[in-house]
């Protein structure tokens, strides 16, 4: 627990950072402003027009790269410019590890919505719920992945929504299962949920600057309450503390949620990118791809059990 909230303060602090000491270099602002006064949009190639870029923006990713390759060559200081690390664009996208592992993320959460909308049986009640949460996997990554290729203020916040809702709806779907919400309370606490998110959007979309502390904060802290009732389940579980029967296969559950929390922590060693790509946010990105599954094999795992159980106990009753 304590680990989560050094990371929303850590996070928050970064994320608060609008400008970075590579900005006021002066050197890098007498370099924007020479190209941009020598370069016209017409002489941007077809790729970047179509991503949007600027004259102004495209000379800054130049003068950026200029000064880093310098200040590599002569083992100096590596700045942050505009809130991020000097990365090799290609082809006009800005971040391009992250947007392969953002993709791949995505990949994972399409197959396993086919699976679970294959192998849960349609009797199962919280079928229909399960199937949202792979829906607003795939939302999230497919934001996370057009972010960053091409950062501006609706791509972030897109994500950023995005993101949030994933987050907020994975606490949804931990209520509903842990605490056995049926019939008309399970709609019920969902439109709740619905009406949480939406007002926290709202809020956020009311700012005249976008508040990143208020989000991040908001974000972890569901995702910390959702990680702590998952854990605490599965080890119940696992162990055959409760009265239920014993699920061999929750630890699945426990260890994907710490493992995205741990994930998560990669953010806390940032460092220049490697060879201009590989940053600790795209290693988050590429962390996750492997504990998607995990989770939802627990799912696929713990409808069977509970469908094999309900089936059981009306057999019982109509006997």
């Amino acid at each position: 627990m304590k680990l989560a909230f050094s990371v929303i303060l850590l996070l928050t602090i970064v994320t608060v950072c609008y400008a970075s000491s590579g900005d006021v270099q002066p050197e890098y602002l007498s370099c924007v402003e020479k190209c941009t006064s020598q370069t016209s949009i017409s002489q941007l190639p077809l790729y970047l027009r179509l991503l949007r870029w600027t004259v102004k923006q495209d000379c800054g990713y130049h003068c950026m790269q200029n000064i880093t390759q310098y200040a590599i060559d002569n083992n100096r200081y590596i700045h942050q410019y505009h809130g991020k690390w000097p990365f090799q664009r290609f082809f006009g996208i800005q971040e391009p590890a992250s947007v392969i592992f953002s993709i791949l993320n995505g990949v994972m959460h399409l197959r396993y919505f086919r699976r679970l909308k294959a192998q849960v049986p349609d009797t199962y009640f919280l079928k229909k719920f399960f199937m949202v949460i792979p829906i607003t996997g795939m939302n999230a990554w497919i934001w996370s992945t057009v972010f960053h290729v091409r950062d501006t203020p609706l791509t972030e916040k897109l994500d950023y929504f995005s993101a949030g809702l994933y987050i907020l709806y994975g606490f949804c779907i931990v209520v509903l299962r842990i605490f056995y919400v049926r019939g008309i309370w399970a709609y019920i606490w969902t439109l709740l949920c619905a009406s949480l998110y939406l007002g926290h959007v709202s809020y956020l979309s009311s700012m005249l600057r976008f508040d990143y502390g208020y989000n991040m904060t908001a974000c972890i802290i569901i995702g910390t309450l959702q990680t702590s009732l998952w854990l605490i389940w599965s080890i119940i579980q696992y162990t055959k503390w409760g009265n239920e029967e014993r699920r061999p296969f929750a630890w699945m559950v426990g260890v994907s949620v710490v493992l995205v929390t741990f994930a998560m922590c990669l953010e806390i060693f940032d460092f220049p990118p490697i060879e201009q790509i590989l940053d600790a946010h795209s290693l988050w990105h590429a962390a996750t791809i492997p504990l998607a599954p995990l989770f939802y094999k627990f799912l696929l795992h713990d409808s069977e059990l509970e469908t094999r159980a309900t089936k059981s106990a009306k057999d019982k009753r109509s006997s």
